[in-house]
């Protein structure tokens, strides 16, 4: 996809439509192309220009000033104050991401993601930078603003650096917790659940991983497992109470004896009671359980 209307623009950079024309009318900041319709349109590279400048003005530099700038010259300051970044500018590194996702430049999204965990470490860096950017470009597939490669470019990438952090994590305690962490059927975004993968395998308990889609009735021989203590899954789709209740009563059921812990929105879980449940709601909850049965 190399053809962007304004509006996309707009949603990507997080600045508004008449701002855009704005900056384009008075310092030329981007120039649009036109379609056989006379349709203005924006190009890949036109687009992470407009990301480019919007990640500048974090560091005190204005439109005006940006505008002038050749796209070589604006990628070269953007690397240049990379290493400068303030530790709580966020949005710098989140827009850069996206703005490397969107090329499918792996190369420069690999030089910012390392200099986000230098920054931040493995925890922060999933709250801070991989979190809201996966909930950005949700927000732009959702609204068909983000093509489906492009998202998935992007969300892979994030899952092969979790593999590869898991990976490096030295092995469990022999005495230590098991947990099987999975994702109900029909659900896909696993990485939540590998960040949880991570947390539990740094706490220095066992995790079977089983991704993603997993029907209950799969776990019929794995739950005959004594070892096994903890069931972790994550709910990301909205569903309705009827259908999650008989699910719940099925996974309950299924792992009588054993702890089952529910990762999800609050607003998922909204008028559903289950006692056998413990619900985590945050990174912090999961971190409380593991401090707990580390004890």
């Amino acid at each position: 996809m190399d053809q962007f209307p304004i509006s996309q623009l707009a949603q990507f950079s997080g600045v508004k439509p008449h701002t855009i024309r704005m900056w384009e009318q008075r310092y030329n900041a981007l120039k649009p192309n036109r379609s056989e319709g006379n349709t203005r349109y924006y190009s890949n590279s036109q687009l992470r220009r407009l990301l480019n400048m919007v990640s500048l003005t974090d560091y005190g530099y204005k439109i005006s000033e940006l505008s002038a700038m050749s796209d070589k010259k604006l990628f070269s300051l953007v690397k240049a104050v990379k290493e400068n970044a303030p530790s709580d500018s966020i949005s710098y590194f989140v827009f850069q991401l996206i703005a490397a996702g969107i090329s499918y430049d792996e190369t420069y999204f690999d030089k910012i993601f390392s200099h986000c965990l230098l920054r931040f470490g493995w925890r922060d860096a999933y709250l801070k930078i991989i979190y809201p950017t996966l909930m950005r470009i949700g927000i732009m597939w959702e609204s068909n603003t983000l093509p489906p490669a492009q998202e998935h470019f992007i969300s892979n990438l994030f899952r092969r650096k979790l593999f590869t952090a898991i990976d490096s994590l030295p092995p469990a305690k022999n005495n230590s917790s098991s947990w099987i962490l999975f994702l109900p059927e029909d659900e896909f975004h696993e990485i939540g659940l590998l960040f949880a993968h991570y947390l539990i395998s740094l706490s220095g308990q066992k995790v079977i991983y089983l991704g993603s889609n997993i029907p209950l009735h799969s776990f019929d021989e794995l739950n005959k497992s004594a070892a096994i203590k903890n069931i972790l899954l994550f709910l990301v789709h909205n569903y309705d109470n009827e259908t999650l209740e008989l699910y719940l009563k099925d996974l309950t059921t299924r792992f009588t004896g054993k702890k089952v812990f529910v990762a999800c929105n609050p607003h998922v879980r909204e008028g559903i009671v289950k006692k056998e449940i413990q619900w985590l709601t945050s990174v912090e909850d999961l971190e409380q359980k593991l401090l707990a049965q580390n004890v």
